[in-house]
């Protein structure tokens, strides 16, 4: 009896790289207004959260904000959220919906990395954005707003000064509760090292300041509604940064879970604010808007805001990743460390990403949510590269590379086969202020 043999593993990949070629819809230059028509298929959505492989390069900002364009102009999208702190992405909002000057540029995204979001594909959309909102009436233009928790003495500050102007005997009570943290504005890494240590912690103030804010809610909106959200998501910024610095020295895993909680806590919290039928972009890396259950982060024990989007929302979020095989990218050798315009190296064989290259179609669109056959044959662990604010290709494999099941960890994928790196607008010094590498790329 003859035994058939295995086919090898060549054929097989072949055979997965021509079903990609076949599946895939092939994209204009970003530039051509066609570009953002193969979205279209995600209109619908409630949320749709924009990846991206990297923070410092230029056609993953510039094809997402072609995407967001596009969503906002025809299909009634009134919220962009992104992977920023709230008090500096507040700045951009009160620019493109409250036509003050263009102050973020000078004043905000000052702490590392400064380029993530002071740099020109920003300003180019942020334009196009307060252009757009020029038309609106007040109560329907598009915010533009922050998720993350990094803003600790920013946000403290934020909450005093709506205290002060609405209520000067609660913003004296609230310096007294903030006072805890004071010393620590600066330099909240080394609050989490001294509670660690021993040390008492601030985080009953911090839970005392919320709920005293929020048990004026009532009076405070009838003043100025929409002042005091700003103040009551500023103030839960402080209780999640505060339990993130905290939770940073237990462990990674649990400072990425509190960090990625926060993120969708305040997603929910606009939508809500925003109202009946509100909808949403999410610009984030690929590692917070990618399904984190289907990766080597989720079966460590971490979750995200894609995740999270995914089981609340279920078909109405779709989670749209980005990937690149070579070209340059703006990012620092280790944190708090100048920008550097570096190359990214070509990607390695056993990737998704290889994949995709030998495609040979430059710019494409790939979506397999509607599609069994391509679904089952991308539901297998493949390594797929992350590159945040830090890059070093000299550890590449082991410091940008994570196993990946693709067909769930994204809906979709956009795919760009050359990229170059974003375009730093403004000063670019970097505050006393320091944050710790984030796990596990610098997202």
């Amino acid at each position: 009896m003859i035994q058939s043999r295995p086919r090898p593993k060549e054929s097989t990949e072949e055979q997965l790289v021509e079903l990609l070629r076949r599946s895939a819809t092939v994209l204009p230059d970003i530039d051509d207004p066609e570009f953002a028509d193969a979205f279209e298929q995600f209109a619908d959505a409630r949320v749709v959260l924009i990846g991206e492989a990297s923070h410092g390069t230029s056609e993953f900002y510039r094809a997402r904000a072609a995407i967001t364009r596009r969503l906002i102009e025809q299909h009634g999208f009134s919220i962009v959220a992104a992977e920023a702190d709230w008090p500096d992405a507040a700045k951009i909002d009160r620019y493109v919906r409250q036509h003050q000057p263009p102050a973020w540029v000078e004043e905000g995204f000052k702490r590392f990395p400064t380029w993530m979001w002071r740099n020109q594909e920003v300003a180019d959309f942020a334009r196009w954005l307060r252009d757009h909102n020029d038309g609106l009436p007040a109560e329907q233009r598009v915010e533009f707003r922050g998720l993350d928790v990094y803003s600790l003495g920013a946000s403290i500050q934020e909450v005093l000064g709506y205290l002060d102007r609405v209520d000067p005997d609660a913003a004296a009570t609230a310096r007294r509760r903030y006072g805890c943290l004071s010393p620590w504005h600066d330099e909240p890494a080394i609050y989490g090292r001294n509670v660690m240590r021993g040390e008492p912690s601030c985080e009953g103030a911090v839970v005392e300041q919320l709920r005293a804010l929020l048990d004026q809610r009532l009076e405070y909106m009838k003043k100025d509604g929409s002042s005091f959200f700003n103040a009551e998501q500023n103030a839960r910024v402080v209780l999640a940064a505060e339990q993130y610095y905290r939770a940073m020295y237990q462990g990674s895993t649990e400072s990425w879970n509190l960090r990625d909680r926060h993120m969708f806590d305040t997603l929910q919290a606009l939508l809500a604010h925003r109202g009946e039928g509100a909808k949403a972009v999410v610009w984030a890396h690929n590692s917070h808007i990618g399904n984190a259950a289907s990766t080597s982060m989720g079966w460590g024990g971490e979750f995200n805001i894609g995740e999270l989007c995914r089981t609340a929302f279920g078909r109405d979020a779709v989670l749209i990743g980005m990937g690149t095989d070579r070209g340059e990218v703006a990012a620092a050798d280790n944190w708090d460390e100048p920008m550097q315009v570096k190359q990214v190296r070509p990607s390695r064989p056993d990737s998704w990403e290889q994949l995709f290259l030998r495609t040979e179609l430059p710019a494409s669109l790939t979506t397999w949510r509607d599609d069994p056959q391509l679904r089952k044959a991308l539901a297998r662990p493949r390594l797929e590269r992350a590159i945040g604010v830090i890059y070093r290709p000299a550890t590449e494999r082991q410091s940008h590379y994570f196993q990946a099941i693709l067909s769930e960890q994204f809906d979709a994928l956009l795919w760009l086969e050359q990229t170059h790196a974003v375009k730093p607008i403004g000063p670019q010094q970097i505050d006393e202020e320091s944050v710790p590498d984030t796990y596990p790329f610098g997202e």
